[in-house]
């Protein structure tokens, strides 16, 4: 005997159905676009700027499209907050903010106390932070903009290098693989704003080589500047990249004396970047030659040193959650010495994040390019992309945002790749199709399901489907509480000053973040130190009711703060 039991779905569906519907569909569309797809390019080949628009506005429309079920990301990471304190401070117009009294109240992973209150990080992402916080009003904005330059500058670069329409393919593959459904959008890491530098540098290059103009020898030197402003350590790659360009890849075909003035004038935004950064340095450590960066790891031995290197170790001492991050990089780190071995390890064990810039159908794409590295320009970009991932390498962490700069040179490799095989013979015959324009319709088909399912899918639908999409990163409920404190705390009157209280064994998860004007904040975060320590704070802070975050709790626990009796002490 067998019981029915029909699928908890609106159309009784089951993920075998959806399978073949979706399998169906995807034959239907490569089908079609085996005759459309050539000619629809041949059309659109249009040289004018307006498509520098079209890709701007593309990625921005398509993630606000998903407002509904995907509203605006709110912060949940040590990063994240520190990225914001950066944006809140420079939209202030300066570089730090004073040291706050009690500041052992106030330690979070990736800020620091003394000797200013300020973030580690440099101010690439946080300028564009500030600038989307005061246009728009959130900091949200900041990150969109960055997409949206990153996607235009890198069909901008494309022109460059390739044919009209193989660019307005490539402007489409980055809105697709780096628009709404990439960390990129849906994080205030940042990603796209060292993505620009890296376009802007590669696109001006092969510009330069080919005709000489100031405007391009400018758009080199800014490239090359926010890099600087955004990742130092990978701008020393980038630099290194495109000293390597003009005797390798533009070897008799540069006008070396017209090259000089082109350093002059790419050298000025660059100047202007430096004196930037010591001035960060100087008002952030005291120091004109201190990163932020290096004075945090020398106070708390975090971030990880380079491999090669030994631990940090902290001078300071350490909250909870510090704590907890220092041991977890230390152990990431490891304490035996780097050898060739080990090296060799870790690059094959990031071989998979190769994934974030490639969607699968492009790992064909990619290997065709390679019959193409005979151009020694096209060798350059393999030799790039190298450099950076080698030099990656010798730190014990990997995300794919810090080789970002060379993300249009992984665009390039796929549309280079493509058109490679548009025009693949066998036998000296013409296949009936044209093959790369039908693995990019598969790239559009991938992306245009996996939106369709965070867009529209029921719940039963997308509990059936997420667990295996791959790469992409978006959010949606509220899986930590935190919006739910968040309204909470703004419904409540007045002034509040709430006490975090973590749990033993509390998770890698930041509470503790606030305004860089604190005084003036509605709602002040602080550690819960026990019951003495917690008196000298509310007697500063006297103008301010009192409140108890539990956020270990499930739900996350908000109380009014109620000291213990006399005789009693809470536990830190």
């Amino acid at each position: 005997m067998r019981t029915f039991l029909s699928p908890d779905d609106p159309l009784g569906f089951g993920l075998g159905d959806y399978v073949e519907l979706f399998t169906f569909a995807i034959l239907t569309i490569l089908i079609a676009g085996w005759t459309l797809a050539p000619r629809m390019r041949g059309r659109i080949s249009s040289e004018s700027r307006w498509w520098i628009l079209v890709f701007a506005i593309s990625p921005v429309i398509l993630r606000l499209c998903l407002l509904r079920r995907s509203p605006v990301p709110i912060p949940s990471g040590a990063d994240d907050f520190s990225f914001i304190l950066l944006a809140d401070t420079l939209r202030h117009l300066r570089f730090s903010n004073p040291p706050l009294p009690f500041s052992e109240f106030f330690e979070q992973v990736f800020v620091l106390q003394q000797p200013t209150h300020s973030s580690m990080y440099p101010l690439g992402q946080g300028l564009f932070l500030a600038l989307g916080w005061l246009v728009f009003g959130h900091p949200w904005a900041g990150v969109l903009l960055s997409v949206a330059a990153f996607s235009a500058s890198c069909y901008w670069m494309l022109r460059a290098w390739t044919s009209p329409g193989w660019a307005l393919a490539g402007g489409l593959l980055v809105c697709i693989e780096f628009g709404p459904l990439s960390y990129w959008t849906n994080s205030y890491w940042g990603g796209a704003v060292s993505a620009t530098a890296g376009c802007l540098v590669f696109g001006a290059l092969p510009r330069l080589a080919r005709d000489f103009r100031l405007r391009d020898a400018a758009v080199l030197g800014c490239g090359l500047s926010l890099q600087l402003l955004t990742r130092p350590f990978e701008f020393c790659f980038l630099l290194l990249s495109a000293i390597l360009f003009f005797p390798v890849a533009a070897r008799g075909r540069f006008n070396w004396r017209a090259g000089r003035k082109s350093v002059l004038i790419a050298s000025v935004p660059l100047v202007a970047a430096v004196a930037i950064t010591a001035v960060q340095n100087e008002r952030v450590t005291g120091s004109w030659t201190t990163l932020p960066y290096m004075l945090y790891r020398y106070q708390y031995g975090m971030p990880a040193s380079f491999t090669f290197q030994r631990n940090p170790t902290p001078h300071r001492q350490l909250s909870e959650e510090q704590d907890l991050s220092y041991r977890a990089q230390s152990a990431i780190h490891g304490t035996g010495p780097e050898t060739l071995r080990t090296y060799a390890e870790r690059l094959a064990s990031r071989a998979r994040f190769l994934r974030f810039f490639l969607v699968p159908p492009l790992y064909f794409a990619a290997f065709a390019f390679l019959f193409n590295v005979r151009d020694r320009r096209y060798a350059w970009a393999v030799l790039t992309n190298c450099l950076f991932l080698l030099g990656s390498n010798f730190y014990p962490y990997f995300f794919p945002h810090y080789i970002a700069a060379v993300t249009g040179l992984f665009v390039l490799v796929s549309v280079v790749g493509l058109g490679h095989l548009d025009s693949l013979t066998i036998t000296g015959r013409s296949l009936p199709f044209r093959l790369g324009s039908l693995l990019l319709l598969l790239c559009i088909v991938h992306f245009a399901f996996w939106f369709s399912v965070h867009g529209w899918a029921g719940k039963s639908l997308q509990s059936m489907l997420l667990p295996f999409e791959s790469w992409d990163y978006i959010n949606y409920g509220d899986p930590q509480g935190r919006i739910r404190v968040r309204d909470e705390l703004a419904r409540l009157p007045g002034k509040k000053l709430v006490f975090v209280h973590y749990a033993p064994g509390h998770r890698f998860e930041e509470w503790i973040h606030n305004e860089a004007d604190i005084g003036r904040a509605p709602v002040v975060l602080v550690h819960d130190l026990g019951t003495v320590e917690n008196s000298r704070l509310l007697s500063y802070f006297r103008d301010r009711t009192a409140w108890l975050l539990e956020p270990d709790q499930s739900p996350p626990r908000l109380a009014p703060y109620v000291p213990p009796k006399a005789g009693f002490q809470t536990v830190p």
